[in-house]
């Protein structure tokens, strides 16, 4: 058995998600755009311009990626989000800051909560919304 995020881009996303995995495999170390397949013309779901299906890798680690122009009522929620961890905190930072930049936006800071320490599952923890809408957890292990 395999699990895959699958990525679905739609409402005022669709139309963003080659710009989106390219700036996401630009991001992190080891990742590639590995496939995208675009809808023919007269196709349901999409025009020439949308990806019907594609794989990419974040450091390693296989993604889906779809788009739709069909009038859904969904789209991507903070209530599911990609979490980072990371031992180096200038990594972490780095990463942090990329993704909340541009559009994006801050949920929790990156912080390590008043010297707290490590409270469970990471010395610093911070959550972010990139500009595409993707949530992001960032974890300094």
């Amino acid at each position: 058995m395999k699990t895959t995020t699958f990525l679905t881009f739609v409402g005022k996303q669709c139309g963003k998600a080659q710009e989106a995995i390219q700036w996401y495999t630009s991001i992190f170390p080891n990742s590639e755009i590995k496939s995208l397949v675009h809808y023919e013309e007269g196709e349901p779901g999409g025009t020439p311009q949308l990806i019907k299906h594609g794989i990419f890798t974040l450091n390693g680690i296989e993604y889906m990626v779809s788009e739709s122009n069909y009038n859904h009522v969904w789209s991507f929620s903070p209530g599911v989000s990609i979490l980072i961890s990371d031992p180096s905190e200038t990594s972490i930072q780095t990463w942090f800051d990329k993704l909340s930049s541009n559009g994006g936006k801050v949920m929790v800071p990156l912080d390590n909560y008043a010297g707290e320490g490590d409270y469970g599952f990471g010395k610093k923890f911070g959550w972010c919304e990139d500009k595409y809408g993707i949530s992001w957890q960032c974890i300094l292990v």
